[in-house]
């Protein structure tokens, strides 16, 4: 098929005096993957609510196989073939049906069907649909018993249950497994063949290596690169995504002071090996891993909200094994959680109140809450981070993913601590967003250890003084941050440097 799946000229969107997209030029090919990057505020969001009918364009034209394309709502654009999966999961499941209901509800909800539906048949139905996934799930099992990663999955298998002609994907792997991303790649492989024009967009670099046909970078609601040639130019890529070149982050290695953590053989689970480690104050120590490596249970056990299988933990010498989060925090250990949406913005609040939460009772006098002193110190910390927004009484969920991520980052860091982890800080913001987050987080580290949870390499490179890897929930890889083998580093991740003991739990 030779012909254009998607032809994108001259759009145009404006929201009062803020023009957000400029005179877009863009052509989704059948059989390809066209990887779509930007900054937070690029336009790239309204670009995709306008492809699948949430808004309207002001001016331009959009032909969809030669014929015009104005969708005027979501079911318009389904209905034509344009399917979009979008980065906030929960827009893709239905948390109070099971997976089958959820996989089925386009047919459950289609008017053909019918006042009776055999419940069989829908069973039956949704497991031939989660197998094309590679989908082990119950399908029985309320979707609201499942993790992100598993209601990505949904999300993307219903997607493709559809039979799109041109499919959108958001981020699709921000909360999958290496496992399960290429299981996503295979499927997408498959559409190829089958000449559905696809959409994605990511910054992750593993991902675009993986299946980018073609990079178009976004700026300020313009187009501002393609790049299409055979080897694809990814730093060129970036470099016109930031108006900038990207240039490597030059880490200079912390002078480590007191040691702050101690872990003396903490197992995870009983069938792990205990880890063994110390983190000093002033340093950034990065743990990386696949999905399931223990990064988020190691965390957990940290701020109290599990318990070891075994071992003893200390913090600042003294012994540390908190009961729950309250008790980690009041001995000076703060977590920023991962999974924004889920565990840490408070939707309801505006950004003063979701940065102050944690700390209420050190800002009233007399139980009475100081605001005026609130209100300056968000303030403060929203200059310090960089949150793009008109003021601190902002609603969270107005702000970009990138400015919302920095408002729970620096939740964490408008009280001093004794340690200080942030699990997956870095999750679904761009490049330029995780460069302000992480030299924020490196220039305020002198007063405390911190531990940062990251599953792409680069992150962890770009923001740490020393790299462990976790592998089956044990600590198999410790590596300086300067001159890194990064062959070694891969193979730590990837398990093939495991040691005999290690391979026989395993």
């Amino acid at each position: 098929m030779s012909e254009v799946a998607c032809k994108i000229r001259g759009l145009e969107k404006a929201f009062g005096p803020n023009k957000v997209l400029r005179s877009i030029d863009l052509d989704l090919l059948p059989g390809k993957v066209t990887v779509l990057m930007g900054a937070n505020g690029a336009g790239k969001s309204t670009l995709v609510k306008i492809l699948c009918g949430v808004h309207q364009s002001d001016s331009g034209s959009i032909d969809l196989f030669g014929r015009p394309f104005r969708p005027r709502k979501p079911a318009e654009a389904f209905q034509a073939g344009v399917v979009t999966v979008h980065q906030a999961i929960n827009d893709g499941v239905v948390p109070d049906l099971n997976v089958a209901s959820n996989l089925m509800l386009d047919r459950l909800t289609n008017k053909k069907a019918g006042f009776f539906i055999a419940e069989r048949n829908i069973r039956s139905e949704a497991k031939k649909i989660a197998d094309t996934m590679g989908l082990s799930l119950d399908v029985n099992l309320p979707v609201s018993e499942l993790g992100v990663a598993d209601r990505q999955l949904i999300a993307i298998a219903r997607a493709m249950a559809r039979n799109p002609k041109v499919l959108i994907l958001d981020e699709p792997t921000s909360s999958l497994s290496a496992k399960e991303a290429d299981s996503l790649f295979k499927v997408l492989e498959r559409l190829r063949k089958t000449d559905v024009a696809i959409l994605y967009i990511s910054h992750r670099m593993s991902d675009i290596r993986e299946i980018a046909d073609k990079i178009i970078c976004m700026r300020d609601g313009s187009i501002s690169g393609t790049f299409s040639t055979k080897p694809l130019d990814y730093e060129g890529a970036v470099t016109a995504m930031l108006g900038h070149k990207m240039t490597d982050v030059d880490i200079k290695i912390a002078k480590r002071g007191e040691e702050i953590l101690k872990l003396d053989n903490l197992a995870l689970s009983d069938q792990s090996i205990g880890i063994n480690l110390s983190v000093y104050k002033s340093e950034v120590v990065a743990i990386t891993g696949l999905l399931g490596s223990g990064k988020t249970e190691l965390a957990s056990i940290l701020f109290g909200v599990k318990r070891p299988a075994s071992g003893t933990i200390y913090l600042n010498k003294k012994l540390f094994s908190p009961n729950n989060p309250r008790e980690a925090i009041k001995k000076g250990v703060y977590m920023s959680p991962k999974d924004r949406a889920s565990n840490a913005v408070i939707g309801d609040f505006d950004i003063e109140r979701n940065l102050t939460l944690p700390f209420l009772g050190s800002y009233a006098w007399l139980s009475m809450l100081r605001f005026k002193f609130l209100r300056k110190l968000a303030r403060n910390k929203i200059e310090e981070m960089g949150v793009i927004c008109q003021s601190e009484n902002d609603e969270i969920e107005t702000l970009s993913g990138g400015n919302q991520q920095k408002v729970v980052v620096g939740r964490w860091l408008m009280e001093p601590c004794s340690l200080l982890v942030l699990d997956e800080p870095f999750q679904g913001v761009d490049i330029k967003a995780r460069r302000d987050i992480g030299t924020y987080i490196r220039k305020t580290s002198n007063s405390r250890a911190t531990i940062v949870l990251v599953a792409e390499l680069d992150e962890a490179l770009e923001i740490a003084d020393r790299i462990l890897v976790m592998n089956e929930k044990s600590l198999v890889g410790e590596h300086v941050n300067d001159n890194v083998n990064i062959n070694k580093l891969l193979g730590d991740i990837a398990g093939k440097n495991l040691m005999p003991e290690q391979i026989s739990r395993q």
